[in-house]
């Protein structure tokens, strides 16, 4: 009997058979998902914070374009009523003044044959701005682009509906300072966003919203 029980008897116990033992979760139970899931709300919370600032950046985006776009179309409609076939009007003396130019070229009349090719880089340019917007975190950036965009917009506006066809058409062109090139605020705001975009890349600031040096 003795030989027996040594062979059917209990198991034997030691320091990881015992109650203890039996409350220590292995790998794959649910102890292991503790830290994940008190971790979770944290990253969620995280990503719509992120979320939440890309969308403001966005909207600051389309509504300096919006800004830059409704100035520019009402500019050049108010000019065009009361201003072409007319005198220049002189705003600062002989340095400054304001006279109606038809230009088919680029930004202060450059390129007058290539209208249409100067049309295409406009659509390519607000393509380019609408795929940089879904990782757009960065005001500055926001702003830079809203000014490109409005002006891409302004001027091709006119290239569309402006005579003498679409894509063809000659854009309205009303600031003209002395010994300078003439040209409207659509230009104006292109330039300015440019110049923007060449001092944020100078101090390492990216459109996502991250400072690197080189």
């Amino acid at each position: 009997m003795a030989e027996a029980e040594r062979i059917t008897g209990t198991p034997e116990t030691g320091p990881e058979s015992g109650p203890e033992a039996a409350a220590v979760p292995g790998p794959g139970c649910d102890g292991d998902r503790v830290a994940p899931r008190e971790q979770r709300p944290e990253q969620e919370a995280q990503a719509g914070a992120t979320a939440r600032r890309g969308k403001r950046r966005i909207a600051a985006l389309l509504l300096v374009a919006a800004i830059v776009y409704l100035l520019d179309l009402g500019s050049k409609a108010l000019v065009v009523a009361k201003l072409e076939h007319h005198a220049p009007i002189e705003v600062i003396g002989s340095l400054l003044r304001l006279e109606v130019i038809r230009n088919r070229g680029a930004a202060f009349g450059i390129g007058e044959a290539l209208t249409i090719f100067l049309s295409l880089i406009a659509v390519i340019v607000i393509v380019v701005i609408a795929r940089l917007a879904r990782k757009l975190y960065s005001l500055p950036w926001a702003i830079a682009l809203g000014l490109l965009l409005g002006g891409a917009f302004g001027n091709l506006t006119d290239r569309i509906f402006r005579t003498p066809g679409v894509f063809e058409g000659a854009v309205v062109d009303f600031i003209a300072p002395t010994h300078f090139a003439v040209f409207n605020l659509a230009d104006s705001a292109i330039v300015c966003g440019g110049i923007l975009i060449v001092i944020l890349s100078f101090r390492g600031l990216d459109p996502d919203g991250t400072v690197h040096k080189d």
